[in-house]
């Protein structure tokens, strides 16, 4: 006979699940939405191919290789495609999350009818971060793709590079739904992407190493979570695995978890009212 503990654990994850399957619906409406606008969706592919043909080698004729932290010396592309393919990430769940969640939320009315459903707010909420991952596995996959074509991924380690891609667009796509609900007009559209999303793409290690900022920006720029994402995925791609990375997944976990809480209470102050 089961325990009450093996019950209510049971019963725990069934209702999680219950959740989950229900916000698949949201996930098909979006893809019946989108059925005739791939393009926009496609389009984001192109744009890190664009940095990683343009930054990565056009500026890597110049600058021929980087010193890694244990001292081996790789092209500049293979420094900078890892990092391209975590801002990928980054981009498709901000932008899915922000931009689209935000005229569902305050012009369409989408969640209102939606919530008239059998469907909640963490079914709502599920069903976003789910289509908004979707959307960045597109982006991870052509990139990987690209990558190994190229002869960029340098260590056996990456096989975990996509799956944690996913799990840092997971983090981003909990980031822009707690702050969408923060938005009121679209002018504010500039505070989260001029002052938090372009300053982290610029100087989270993207094209140079940390240490070439003066020390002030080196210190907050590793209290975000695009550069603990850059340094995991970058680490999984050239083989530079340490407690710098353990380090970078509990960061990324415990910022996941409360941008999850966040955007769960912030979801429910702005569809109940």
């Amino acid at each position: 006979m089961a325990s009450p503990a093996a019950v209510a654990s049971q019963g725990g994850l069934g209702r999680a699940w219950d959740v989950v399957w229900r916000a698949r619906r949201l996930v098909e409406r979006n893809i019946l939405v989108y059925r005739h606008q791939w393009i926009v969706i496609l389009s984001g592919v192109a744009e890190p191919i664009f940095y990683l043909i343009g930054i990565g080698m056009g500026l890597g004729g110049l600058v021929r290789t980087v010193a890694l932290p244990d001292g081996r010396a790789i092209s500049y592309t293979a420094y900078v495609a890892p990092a391209l393919l975590a801002t990928a990430a980054m981009n498709g769940a901000v932008f899915e999350t922000i931009f689209n969640v935000f005229f569902k939320l305050n012009f369409r009315k989408t969640y209102d009818g939606i919530l008239a459903t059998p469907m909640g707010i963490s079914e709502i909420a599920i069903g976003e971060m789910l289509w908004a991952l979707m959307r960045a596995s597109l982006y991870a996959v052509s990139m990987l793709v690209l990558m190994a074509a190229l002869g960029l991924i340098l260590s056996p380690w990456a096989f975990l590079t996509l799956p944690v891609t996913l799990f840092v667009a997971a983090t981003f796509s909990a980031t822009g739904l707690a702050g969408t609900a923060f938005l009121r007009t679209v002018q504010d559209f500039d505070i989260p992407m001029g002052l938090i999303v372009m300053p982290m793409f610029l100087f989270s290690g993207t094209f140079f190493p940390i240490s070439a900022y003066p020390m002030p920006i080196q210190v907050f720029m590793q209290a975000t979570p695009l550069f603990h994402s850059i340094s995991l995925i970058r680490g999984l791609t050239t083989g530079l695995m340490g407690l710098e990375q353990v380090w970078d997944f509990a960061y990324l976990v415990g910022f996941f978890s409360l941008a999850m809480v966040i955007a769960m209470r912030r979801m429910e102050r702005k569809l109940i009212k």
